[in-house]
């Protein structure tokens, strides 16, 4: 009796023919395809470890920061106890007007869905490229890609971009809406600091937010959503991070065991502590995991606006916050010591702060 025969799935092939293409997650969708490749299907350790959803009137906090010169220290309060406990917020009244977030949204929309020919332009692996558009995947740590096609602005980093490096697409409203992020970021920094106990001006003096990466996620309609992820279960590699997301959904985190839903309010900011200030805080501030659903109806679009230390400088756990009852939890290190290890590890795993750890 003639055997059966053996088919073989060359993972490398997958993922080589696939960048190849420079047609991102989009260009598979445009293909109209009507199964997801196996590149993108979640292993079945992955699937093992999975947790439960809780959807039932649980929500990340949200802020008020509208009124900061009256009521800036039940501000503080509330962002030292959000950082301590869920590691996210969500912010209103924040000081973007809608109308420029509504058209940071549009223009990811239209970078990621004009003609392939001129976006391909801006695929890259130089990633110290100011502006690419590119996939992280993880082919040699055998790990399902993202359902998820993304661009990358090196904004300030940390001299500003230059404007002729963006897009024509995209120039104008990346630039306006980059100048606002820069100023809130400056605000939230100083209101860590003093969440932390410390002088307003101790973590930008740190130079802890000195450089910003602005993202532009598009995630197309997934034919089999339950099969794969938008992004994978991750904490992010920054010092924090603030996300604006479209009415779409999809963003859960993590928290006591269970993913909870973010549900999208409109003219709200998330935010999220990062790896680094969780490192530099010495725990006491929480960065969490959190991942991205793919879904069959129609694209999502964010913006996560990374914040991110300077590269080189030798950092640890700030002085103030060690104690006999809190000592030391991590070894110093520098951001590229910290983001390298991140990079070769990547993401869906354990914390990449856990080699850190004294």
């Amino acid at each position: 009796m003639e055997a059966p025969e053996v088919l073989t799935y060359d993972r490398n092939q997958e993922f080589k023919t696939f960048e190849d293409a420079k047609a991102g997650v989009k260009g598979l969708v445009d293909a109209g395809i009507e199964k997801v490749p196996q590149m993108f299907i979640r292993k079945l350790d992955e699937l093992a470890q999975d947790l439960p959803v809780h959807d039932e009137g649980v929500e990340i906090p949200l802020i008020d920061i509208g009124c900061m010169d009256s009521r800036r220290e039940d501000i503080v309060d509330e962002i030292r106890h959000a950082s301590m406990t869920w590691g996210f917020f969500q912010l209103s009244n924040h000081g973007i007007p809608l109308t420029v977030t509504k058209e940071m949204i549009q223009s990811v929309h239209k970078f990621h869905e004009q003609d392939m020919e001129v976006k391909k332009q801006f695929y890259t692996k130089d990633h110290s490229a100011k502006f690419q558009c590119d996939m992280y995947l993880d082919v040699y740590k055998g790990k399902s890609a993202d359902w998820r096609d993304t661009f990358r602005c090196l904004f300030s980093s940390p001299e500003p971009i230059n404007p002729h490096e963006l897009p024509d697409i995209c120039r104008d409203i990346m630039l306006a809406y980059g100048k606002y992020i820069i100023d809130l970021g400056d605000a939230l920094t100083e209101l860590f600091s003093e969440a932390l106990g410390l002088r307003k001006d101790h973590l930008k003096g740190m130079d802890c937010n000195q450089s910003l990466a602005i993202n532009g996620n598009y995630y197309p309609a997934c034919p089999e959503p339950e099969l794969t992820l938008g992004t994978k279960k991750h904490a992010d590699p920054a010092f924090f991070t603030i996300l604006l997301q479209d009415h779409i959904g999809g963003l859960q985190v993590r928290h006591q065991n269970y993913w909870v839903n973010v549900k999208p309010i409109p003219g709200a900011l998330i935010v999220n502590i990062g790896d680094f200030l969780q490192f530099v805080s010495n725990d006491r501030f929480k960065s969490v995991q959190h991942r991205v659903l793919a879904n069959r109806i129609e694209p999502r679009v964010s913006v996560p606006c990374f914040f991110k230390p300077n590269s080189i400088k030798l950092y640890g756990p700030i002085n103030d916050l060690i104690s006999e009852e809190n000592p030391r939890v991590y070894r110093d290190a520098t951001f590229t010591d910290y983001y390298l290890h991140f990079r070769s590890i990547g993401i869906g795993g354990e914390s990449a702060l856990n080699i850190f750890k004294v």
